[in-house]
């Protein structure tokens, strides 16, 4: 009997208490768990030999970074690199793996590069006080990191692997974004209440846009014509055409408009068409549905305690939210426009990536210190990996050897 949406099957009852987290490969799982979850042989994919695909968890609190092999759904190692890792990305050109280190209070930062075929750290990369978020270029050839203590961005080159410039921006830069055809670069500044636009070439201030209190978090549709960034400090989030696109070629950056959503909206979630967006409203413990074409708020939707954080499926059609305050994984479904079901996962969901197949969603719990793995052709929960303390962020990275 296949499990309910929102329940672990009865007899899976072990992997809610954290002891399946050595994860024997997947192919066994199956077996041993047809009878309770419906698991078939074509729920997991096949591998070619030389297929390789981990995903990355930063652990502030251990000064590690958590590997999970996702072909053999098990714990590869765990990584030491900075102090307080809080943000990962990967590259999509190189088989490398980027992490931001915050340091210590006051102090400069690093940026740990692991080669993803060894599981290994190969260099450390300076930057300024306590980096806080980092966006690759289109191009995968530089990094912009989110110095929130410095009030600037370092940008690195990801080939020679050091800093070559400094940009200024706000106070307290938090999240940060480039658009997809590389020619806007989007900088949130939270303590600031502004929004910093920059011209990634010349690699300098384009714009400071005020009226954003608290500014958490940035997305750019598919196009590049538009930015929104959620002012976590009220209740809004801020529409932006960016300079040179859209109906007018080049009219500067300019704010179109001030949405009203939920209480302190902290995070953006857009559908991989750009056609709508999600806000993670925390206070309100609501999710807003936002029409990015006309800035139409379409609506508000109550999804749990404090949702904090949202991905939207490849397919458009689902929106998985982690509420921090719960062990929950609400699922909304987009085109009904109502919340569909619930996963339980372990305590404070933060952050989420999908393999690369998209069979599987790996959700971070903060409090549980573990990596909870979700089935999502089922919305049930297949196990719960251990990660280290304090877990922050998850990046996947998908390859095969020569």
């Amino acid at each position: 009997m296949t499990a309910p949406i929102g329940k672990a099957s009865p007899g899976f009852s072990f992997a809610a208490r954290g002891l399946a987290s050595t994860a024997a490969p997947a192919s066994i799982c199956c077996l041993c768990l047809l009878a309770l979850t419906g698991c078939r042989p074509h729920d997991f994919p096949q591998y070619p030999a030389n297929y390789r695909e981990y995903a990355y968890v930063t652990n502030s609190g251990s000064g590690t970074v958590s590997v999970y092999d996702v072909v053999n759904l098990r714990l590869d190692r765990e990584v030491a690199v900075g102090r307080s890792p809080v943000a990962v990305a990967p590259s999509r050109t190189r088989n490398e793996v980027y992490i931001v280190n915050q340091g210590a209070p006051n102090s400069s930062g690093t940026v740990s590069v692991i080669d993803a075929e060894r599981n290994a750290v190969v260099a450390t990369i300076p930057v300024r006080r306590h980096p806080s978020a980092i966006a690759i270029d289109p191009a995968d050839t530089t990094a912009y990191i989110a110095n929130s203590g410095s009030n600037n961005i370092s940008v690195l080159d990801l080939k020679s692997r050091r800093e070559v410039a400094v940009i200024g921006a706000g106070e307290n830069p938090v999240a940060l974004r480039v658009a997809p055809d590389g020619k806007s670069l989007v900088v949130a500044n939270q303590a600031g209440n502004s929004v910093t636009t920059i011209d990634p070439e010349a690699r300098k201030v384009r714009s400071v846009l005020e009226g954003c209190p608290g500014a958490a978090d940035v997305a750019i549709l598919p196009d590049s014509s538009k930015a929104f960034v959620a002012c976590a400090g009220g209740s809004q989030i801020m529409a932006i055409a960016l300079a040179g696109t859209g109906v007018v070629p080049g009219l500067p950056d300019r704010v179109e408009a001030l949405l009203g959503v939920g209480r302190a909206p902290v995070q953006l979630a857009i559908k991989p068409d750009g056609g709508e967006l999600f806000t993670m409203n925390s206070l309100s413990d609501s999710i807003s549905e936002v029409v990015t074409g006309t800035n139409d708020v379409g609506g508000a939707y109550i999804m749990g305690a404090e949702p904090f954080r949202g991905i939207v499926s490849q397919d458009n059609a689902l929106l998985y939210v982690g509420n921090l305050r719960s062990q929950e994984v609400t699922i909304y479904a987009i085109d009904d426009g109502k919340r569909e079901g619930a996963v339980q996962v372990g305590d404070g969901p933060v952050d989420f990536a999908f393999s690369a197949a998209g069979h599987l969603l790996f959700v971070v719990d903060s409090r549980s210190n573990d990596v909870a793995v979700v089935r999502t052709n089922s919305h049930s929960l297949f196990t719960l990996l251990p990660a280290g303390r304090a877990p922050t962020a998850i990046a996947e990275k998908a390859f095969k050897l020569p």
